[in-house]
């Protein structure tokens, strides 16, 4: 699945200038598999994996779990197609419906929906392949960025209500509240940005009705063309353990029930792919657990929420997926755990 690259070139760059080096987003690259002549021009996109990779190891990097955020905030261009069609739209209400309408071109795991309540407005993030949502810092990145493109459209330093995201960070809730400079809130039911219904009446100073219609119609014609990708039996899978959190982990026989397959080709098609179920379990696990505890969630929540009876069954499975106990593991991240 590719994304568009202008953000992982911004992402480097950032990197570059907190560390004042070019080592650590050398090396980050690297681990994805990517170089900088990779993500340069004429290149266009990336694997959208490569960049939830490079945003989580670049906020380890720099040891700040706010860096994917404030990087976000910088957002401000990209030539992709939905961004010239933005470019020309009427009004933030033209850009977010036309964002919902064409952003699988760019993206296609994530989708953006405008709805409407009384006194205001909510886009509405909503993972369509959800193995991507274990990518905390990834899914602020992205959700900043949104906040900045709107701001840079608009050419106006505009605040919502609030964004709103489904994980939790702990204590660190605070730090990007500072950062954005109005609520941020973590936990909650739904991923969105809550707008005043007045800000959708906010102009785009660069609007061309003529320009717009172009690009719409070229737009439909992409839609049209394009065949959504289809996902790997492992993104399914991942996609269903994850919404059965937390508290529980489904187990195999349901998974293959919710795909409408038989156990048993449930399990050979997973072989197909070289995987099993239990590789994807340990591996989703062990992912999460990381994430987790770089978010600052107490051990007993952790263990909880990935489906373990007690805190030292966790403890136990955490040691042989990575070598070290989780505490040693927060201690190095120099984490503190939050009450």
């Amino acid at each position: 699945m590719e994304v568009d690259i202008a953000r992982i070139q911004l992402l480097t760059k950032a990197l570059d200038q907190q560390t004042n080096c070019s080592e650590a987003s050398d090396r980050i690259l690297q681990m994805c598999d990517l170089t900088r002549d990779a993500i340069a021009p004429p290149a266009t996109t990336c694997s959208s994996h490569q960049e939830a990779l490079f945003v989580r190891y670049a906020c380890d990097a720099v040891g700040d779990i706010t860096f994917a955020a404030q990087t976000g905030m910088q957002f401000s261009s990209t030539s992709s197609l939905t961004a010239y069609i933005s470019k020309y739209s009427r009004d933030l209400r033209q850009v977010i419906e036309n964002t919902s309408r064409f952003h699988k071109i760019i993206d296609p795991a994530i989708a953006f929906t405008l709805r409407l309540a009384g006194n205001f407005a909510t886009i509405e993030a909503e993972w369509k392949d959800a193995s991507f949502a274990r990518y905390h810092r990834r899914t602020e990145f992205l959700i900043f960025a949104g906040l900045a493109r709107m701001r840079t459209l608009t050419q106006l330093n505009f605040y919502p209500i609030e964004i709103r995201f489904q994980h939790e960070v702990g204590k660190n809730s605070d730090k990007f509240q500072k950062i954005a400079g109005f609520p941020v809130i973590f936990g909650a039911e739904r991923m969105e940005i809550v707008l005043a219904l007045s800000a959708l009446d906010l102009p785009i100073p660069t609007y061309d009705s003529n320009l717009r219609a172009h690009l719409l119609e070229y737009g439909e014609r992409v839609l049209a063309e394009r065949r959504s990708p289809k996902q790997k039996l492992r993104a399914q899978v991942e996609g269903l353990i994850t919404r059965s959190m937390p508290g529980t982990i489904i187990h195999a026989d349901e998974a293959a029930a919710n795909l409408g397959m038989s156990s048993r080709t449930f399990a050979r098609r997973l072989k197909d792919e070289g995987v099993s179920y239990r590789d994807i379990v340990d591996d989703l696990r062990c992912d999460l657990a990381q994430t987790f505890i770089t978010n600052g969630m107490p051990l007993s929540e952790i263990a909880y929420s990935l489906g373990y009876a007690d805190q030292p069954a966790f403890s136990t499975a955490f040691k042989r997926w990575t070598g070290q106990a989780p505490s040693t593991f927060r201690s190095r991240l120099d984490v503190p755990e939050r009450s």
